[in-house]
């Protein structure tokens, strides 16, 4: 059984797409996942301060001691991540941004490169596969190119093993985001 986490990122201001969220968590488990959702607005969780104890004083693990040590937790133990959130300028909306500068400590201090790009060395030997879901206010191609191409260079930063990113609107129905879930899934491997 996939062990997925949702790292729902969708802000106090944005509560009403909460149903997206329900809609991703819905589609894990009609493909058999085990999901655990994070909605992290509801968490305590401070800005990383950019001094590298992750790496040098505690390797793997943040100096502050807050949720964002159990949810990054989570993270590497699971099989997929997945980021759900507004597009922000093609972007992760702050919460979501938050966790993931926080999660730097899951990656090594060391360098390596890929593709002819310098790049952190992986710190773990597997990490899960990533699906980006980001929620447009309304159909913006330029935003959803943006959104996707950040989630491969997350995906290629982290490791992932495998990436897909899908652009879901407000104004589509619930079927359709489902089918849109559902294919970025199956582009993972992961099928009922």
């Amino acid at each position: 059984m996939v062990k997925a986490i949702v790292l729902n990122g969708i802000g106090q201001a944005h509560r009403n797409l909460d149903y997206v969220g329900e809609i991703a968590v819905d589609e894990l488990h009609r493909l058999g996942c085990s999901v655990k959702s994070t909605v992290l607005r509801d968490l305590a969780i401070a800005p990383c301060m950019g001094c590298f104890g992750c790496w040098v004083q505690t390797p793997g693990v943040c100096l502050i001691d807050d949720a964002a040590r159990e949810v990054t937790r989570k993270m590497i133990q699971s099989d997929l991540v997945v980021y759900l959130t507004p597009i922000t300028f093609g972007g992760y909306s702050s919460d979501l941004k938050k966790v993931l500068d926080r999660s730097i400590g899951l990656i090594s201090p060391f360098f390596t490169k890929i593709n002819g790009e310098v790049h952190h060395r992986k710190r773990y030997a597997q990490a899960p596969k990533l699906l980006g879901v980001g929620i447009a206010h309304e159909p913006d191609e330029e935003s959803a190119r943006i959104f996707k191409a950040l989630v491969v260079r997350n995906a290629i930063n982290i490791h992932n093993e495998a990436h897909a990113a899908c652009v879901v609107s407000e104004d589509q129905s619930a079927t359709e985001m489902h089918e849109l879930m559902r294919a970025a899934l199956h582009e993972l491997g992961i099928m009922s």
